[in-house]
């Protein structure tokens, strides 16, 4: 085995989620194709003190699902999950695809039927972690389909995942601790501010942080991580964003995505390509077309944009935003059924006022 895996198992199994016994931990395999990393964890966490339950469904479940199953199959959520997101201690999440696009000609209406019916389960996630009640880490193994989606080779791949995750750094905890003070700097700054106007090349948005909760993502919730965020003011956001690459849901692709906001709705959707799909996503609820996220991405490790957006929203220079289900440790009362980040590039000319005092440029941060 590759011994960054068990590098990487170590790093979340004892910083990210920092397994205690008698921790009741689900290891969620998303593909089988995770299994080494998820034996490594599951190692690790039994040397932790904790217990473990697996959940994998088979390659090709989600395909059989949406060609076999009836509308009224399709609205009965997983009760197995609901119970998990209510009662387990630690998620451990690994995702490994075999087929990123294998979603790619569903209905998005059917998809759009299972999230809701699923909702519960994940309003209960995002409640327990916002409250502290369960931790969690999501990660990726290196896969030849996202390899092939990065435009690279899997070795090259996998050298971008462990020197984004940094477990090639002599200490990686250490590393991410630093990460978390740096980034607590900023945190701290903006505690207390209301007003932000975010400017550039393809962004003109004003927004309210009064009274909401900048989070520190510093490799306890996202593995690699490297973003601050927070949940704006639901009715707060005006304005327009052009996303910088693609924007990507449910194995969809939609390029060149256009949003326009008025009090804090999504009044206009377009894009280049796949527009249909973007709009048939912001109809899934009432919530989705309002922001739930905004961040800023601080991981100068990850300059590629690769189709993944467990890294994407991370690259150093960046912002992004999620439609639809904010945090509620944020400080967001928004629900919905989606959580879709959009990734906008910063370098070239953006910048962030907040309450009238530059806080970022040019992808740097001014304070």
């Amino acid at each position: 085995m590759d011994p960054r895996v068990e590098k990487v198992a170590e790093v979340m199994v004892n910083y990210s989620v920092a397994i205690q016994p008698g921790d009741l931990v689900m290891i969620h395999l998303y593909e089988p194709l995770a299994q080494p990393l998820a034996l490594a964890v599951y190692k690790r966490v039994l040397e932790a003190g904790g217990h473990v339950i697996f959940r994998m469904a088979p390659s090709g479940a989600d395909e059989v699902l949406y060609k076999y199953a009836s509308d009224e199959q399709l609205d009965v959520g997983d009760p197995t999950f609901k119970w998990l997101m209510e009662n387990i201690d630690v998620r451990i999440a690994i995702r490994a695809p075999s087929n990123t696009k294998a979603l790619s000609n569903v209905d998005p209406a059917k998809i759009a039927r299972v999230q809701k019916a699923n909702h519960p389960a994940m309003q209960a996630f995002m409640e327990r972690q916002g409250t502290g009640e369960m931790r969690w880490v999501l990660t990726q193994y290196p896969t030849q389909a996202s390899a092939q989606d990065a435009e690279m080779s899997l070795s090259e791949y996998e050298d971008f995942v462990y020197g984004a995750c940094m477990v090639n750094e002599p200490d990686p905890v250490a590393y991410w601790q630093q990460k978390s003070a740096e980034q607590q700097r900023l945190i701290d700054w903006l505690k207390g501010k209301e007003q932000m106007q975010v400017r550039g090349e393809n962004i003109d948005l004003t927004l309210s942080i009064k009274d909401r909760v900048f989070i520190n993502a510093d490799g306890k919730r996202n593995f690699p991580d490297g973003e601050i965020y927070t949940g704006p003011v639901e009715d707060s956001v005006n304005g327009w964003v052009r996303f910088t690459y693609p924007a990507i849901y449910n194995s969809r692709e939609v390029n060149g995505v256009e949003l326009y906001f008025e009090n804090g709705k999504v009044v206009k959707a377009t894009a280049e390509k796949g527009e249909e799909y973007l709009n048939s996503v912001l109809d899934t609820d009432a919530g989705a077309r309002y922001l739930g996220e905004f961040a800023i991405g601080t991981n100068t490790g990850i300059q590629k944009f690769t189709r993944n957006i467990l890294f994407d929203e991370k690259i150093g220079g960046t912002v992004h935003m999620a439609v639809g289900a904010g945090y509620p440790n944020t400080g967001s009362k928004n629900e919905s059924a989606v959580h879709w980040d959009m990734i906008c590039d910063m370098r070239s000319g953006g910048e962030i006022i907040v309450d009238g005092e530059l806080f970022y440029k040019d992808g740097e941060f001014q304070v």
